[in-house]
């Protein structure tokens, strides 16, 4: 039976890459995804870079001595906080699936060594950061194992696991995390602008460390949807302070705070900071959760183009190019023996 089994396994047809390429590829432009980014992130850089300046002015306002030190704090904040996670951002590679059969095995290619660039940083982190509960030892020394032998496919089984388990419910705990920042951000604040600039440096942070956990990033067609995200939780929230969302909710209150100018106002501010700070929370998460659907689509679509079989498409390609060599070879033969026919 097992014997049976191994035999329909190894007889089971492959994908071929034109069946990849009508069922997963999707026609996308991306020198302009890599352009949109550039420009996505000068907006957000612009727009941090705005609110840390009004900050600034406003201390420089109060005291001068204040403003030079609130502008050097500014500019430290602005590279640690912006050009940092970017730049780290950057730096990760990712999985290559939107491709057609004429770059098919170069992807292939790729996704291997990316893959394998993975598993040696997850195990060198692993050995070099104790107790960081990142990522499971047992699954990691298997990893160790299997990049040592350089089996292939052993390293995409880790990979899958660790992803699958471990990495999964860490990814969850930063976006908790992440998430309860913000809120706690925007009700502390009560700024427009603070409020604005915590929310993107936040959700910078945020991608930054999940794409390092996970150890590569999203293709740039993807990064585009998630930095446009970013933009967009920021002028929510840069909305949600310019508006007094608690003035409406407070009058629904009925006859107990309209007495009472105090505790009214009171009521108002306390449900401003609360609506704005769930708001602002939970379009945090979805940022994350957003990177994490990224990421899991693309980590499973190199596994399905890493099966797909491309070498017959090189074979036939060879096969077509020697059979037009041969047909232009006949040609001037056929067109002398017209000529004598014709004469």
């Amino acid at each position: 039976m097992n014997e049976e089994r191994k035999t329909s396994g190894s007889e089971e047809r492959k994908m071929t890459i034109y069946e990849y390429e009508e069922k997963y590829v999707k026609s996308r432009n991306a020198r302009g995804a890599r352009l949109l980014i550039k420009v996505i992130a000068a907006v957000v850089g612009i727009f941090l870079a705005w609110c840390l300046l009004s900050i600034t002015l406003q201390v420089w306002n109060i005291n001068e001595y204040a403003g030079y030190a609130a502008a050097g704090i500014s500019v430290i904040l602005f590279i640690l906080l912006f050009i940092v996670p970017l730049v780290k951002i950057f730096r990760l590679d990712y999985f290559k699936t939107n491709v057609n059969a004429a770059h098919a095995a170069s992807a292939q290619r790729h996704n291997r060594r990316l893959r394998r660039s993975i598993a040696e940083r997850m195990v060198d982190f692993g050995t070099r950061v104790d107790n960081a509960g990142w990522y499971d030892d047992a699954i990691l020394a298997e990893l160790a194992t299997r990049l040592a032998e350089n089996d292939d496919e052993g390293i995409k089984r880790s990979l899958t696991a660790l992803y699958s388990g471990r990495v999964k419910k860490t990814a969850k705990d930063y976006i908790f995390r992440y998430a309860l920042k913000s809120a706690a951000y925007s009700a502390i604040s009560q700024q427009s602008r603070t409020d604005a600039a915590l929310v993107a440096v936040v959700n910078l942070q945020l991608i930054k460390d999940i794409v390092f956990l996970y150890g590569f990033r999203p293709s740039d067609t993807r990064l585009v949807k998630i930095f446009g995200a970013v933009v967009r939780n920021s002028l929510i929230s840069y909305g949600l302070g310019s508006v007094k969302i608690g003035n409406g909710i407070v009058k629904t209150m009925g006859d107990a705070a309209k007495g009472i100018p105090f505790l009214g106002s009171a009521i108002s501010a306390l449900v401003d900071s609360s609506v704005q700070g769930l708001t602002n929370g939970t379009l945090t998460a979805v940022i994350g959760f957003q990177t994490i659907r990224y990421l899991n689509k693309e980590y499973r679509l190199q596994d399905i183009l890493d099966g797909v079989e491309v070498s017959g498409t090189e074979e036939e390609l060879k096969e077509t190019c020697e059979d037009i060599e041969e047909e232009l070879k006949k040609r001037p033969k056929k067109s002398r023996e017209a000529g004598k026919t014709a004469v």
